[in-house]
């Protein structure tokens, strides 16, 4: 049997070695944490992407004929291109009572820490089976865990509740907005620029589209729908990308730009989208009456569907629970847990560390953080444990 690290900082500092930046491979860590689960006499199984460059990994300690409890988190982290940092993000520095290094709050801690307790739910009599689902390519589109939640068809029974582990200092978080993202191309029609009436302006297209969407960004915030939960309290509208043009004097043949929209779990972005679609259409006839080549192209590659759980549902109760803490909070960015909701599987959000410090430089994760996640991991091996 493989020497794996025992302690917590110990096995956070295992994981966050792992350079697994979303477009690197993650499979020496799910190897590592396959390892140690197996080991412990854990049901293995993995999903991989189209390259099998990338896996997931759901790992099942316990009886396999009850349903029983997820815990879930991704190993893909944001890059540190371009970012300063103090010290090597891929390898942890500790500073008084802080370990800071790339993923140490988002999230590998939280995997770290149950991947370390991993032996005491292996020690014990369970009641009921402990899943450990880690993920790959969270931070791309909640991309892997996809596949894991349609390879649990093949599972004896499905989970009865989902803990994704993602930074919220301990609360448990009941709601986050959904996510959709949306690729734009615009098709004009090249010529002189002082002809320019003879030509589609694909930049002027584009540019139509993307002061349209800052309006409609504006009548969510002045006129709602409203959730004083999230801050802020309505549903957003980004546009994050744009590109066109390959000279002053041509009028551009093609702009491409992309847009998301962040919704609030009651507020459907089908309607939006349906508006949208209505804009495009409008402009469409006016640009294929110059060239039959002309159009609009919408591509929308990603949607994350949000969480919007009951303070009355049995994971609430249970987290708060363990975390000692009975308020409950909703936050604007996206997680798995609305995936997992949507596939009829209750989910709350809580972990260890703070949301400020993600995606950061020197992002880091404090002692105390860890100690109250082992400390609420703990708790559930004893409510999950046979009496």
């Amino acid at each position: 049997m493989t020497k794996h690290p025992t302690s917590s900082s110990d096995m956070i500092e295992r994981l966050v070695a792992f350079d697994t930046t979303s477009y690197k491979t993650n499979l020496e860590l799910i190897d590592f944490a396959a390892n140690i689960l197996s080991d412990l006499g854990a049901d293995i199984r993995l999903t991989f992407d189209d390259d099998r460059r990338k896996a997931n990994l759901f790992a099942s300690l316990g009886p396999d004929d009850r349903p029983g409890i997820v815990l879930s988190g991704h190993t893909d982290v944001v890059p540190v291109d371009g970012q300063d940092w103090n010290s090597d993000p891929f390898t942890i520095a500790r500073r008084q009572d802080r370990l800071y290094g790339r993923g140490t709050a988002d999230m590998k801690s939280f995997i770290a820490v149950c991947l370390a307790l991993a032996p005491e739910f292996a020690a014990r009599r369970l009641a009921m089976p402990a899943h450990f689902a880690f993920s790959f390519d969270e931070e791309v589109g909640c991309v892997g865990v996809r596949r894991l939640i349609d390879d649990m068809n093949h599972l004896p029974v499905r989970p009865a509740m989902c803990i994704v582990g993602e930074p919220t200092e301990m609360k448990a978080i009941i709601g986050h907005k959904g996510k959709k993202s949306v690729r734009c191309r615009i098709d004009g029609h090249e010529c002189h620029s002082a002809l320019n009436h003879n030509g589609v302006n694909a930049i002027e297209i584009a540019a139509d589209l993307v002061s349209r969407l800052r309006a409609l960004q504006h009548r969510f915030r002045n006129h709602g729908p409203f959730d004083s939960g999230y801050q802020p309290p309505y549903t957003t509208l980004h546009t994050g990308i744009f590109k066109g043009g390959t000279a002053l004097n041509i009028v551009p043949r093609r702009c491409d730009f992309e847009f998301e929209i962040r919704n609030l779990p009651s507020h459907d972005p089908e309607t939006v989208m349906a508006e949208i679609r209505g804009w495009c259409q409008d402009l469409a006839p006016e640009m294929l009456a110059v060239s039959a080549e002309a159009g609009i192209m919408l591509d929308e590659h990603n949607a994350t569907a949000g969480l919007d759980m009951d303070r009355d549902d049995a994971v609430v109760r249970l987290v708060c629970a363990l975390s000692g803490n009975n308020d409950t909070g909703k936050v604007a960015f996206t997680t798995e847990a609305g995936l997992f909701q949507q596939a009829g599987i209750p989910a709350v959000v809580c972990g260890p560390g703070s949301i400020q410090q993600a995606h950061k430089p020197d992002e880091f994760i404090t002692l105390e953080q860890v100690a109250q996640c082992e400390a609420f991991i703990r708790r559930l091996i004893d409510h999950m444990s046979e009496r």
